[in-house]
């Protein structure tokens, strides 16, 4: 009897957890799938960062962990900025964490250096070790059809709550 009560109970648990978030919004439903793959993370900074060059820090902010060489800024011969969304939200197009930092170079004048700073130089080109206001999660950038309109419907009907929240408003 009681492998059958341990097997109700497991089933039970996986029944209830689930990677996906479903919400009636006033245009359409919007489901936000969590599978792995890469990530829709949307943010908002204290100040405009959004030429400027990322890179992710030790969580206790002393040094860079990692940092992108000059080509990595360049998506089919364009920096690859993160993209604007409605109300201040940007699209990262990079791969930050909550443990970005924005250096005081950008994206161009990054691109177009003939070698890769080391990290220790970068360190000390760092204009914001906390510039962060939200983050969210909202799921595998494959799940969606549009990505900017359907990002910017979870933003336009508050939804937020769809997305996981990895840094909210200070």
């Amino acid at each position: 009897m009681s492998r059958l009560v341990i097997l109700v109970f497991t089933v039970a648990i996986f029944a209830s957890c689930t990677t996906t978030k479903n919400v009636t919004t006033k245009d359409e439903e919007v489901e936000v799938d969590f599978t792995p793959g890469p990530k829709a993370i949307i943010y908002k900074t204290k100040n405009d960062y959004s030429q400027q060059v990322p890179v992710i820090l030790s969580s206790d902010k002393s040094e860079i962990v990692s940092f992108p060489s000059p080509t990595d800024l360049v998506y089919k011969g364009k920096p690859a900025y993160p993209t604007e969304l409605k109300k201040g939200y940007l699209l990262d197009n990079r791969g930050i964490s909550k443990d970005v930092a924005f250096l005081d170079i950008t994206y161009e004048e990054y691109s177009n250096l003939n070698t890769t700073p080391s990290a220790k130089d970068l360190f000390d080109k760092i204009l914001d070790s906390d510039p962060l206001l939200e983050m969210y999660n909202c799921g595998n950038r494959r799940q969606y059809d549009d990505e900017i309109n359907e990002l910017n419907s979870i933003i336009k009907n508050n939804n937020l709550e769809l997305c996981r929240k990895i840094i909210s408003e200070r």
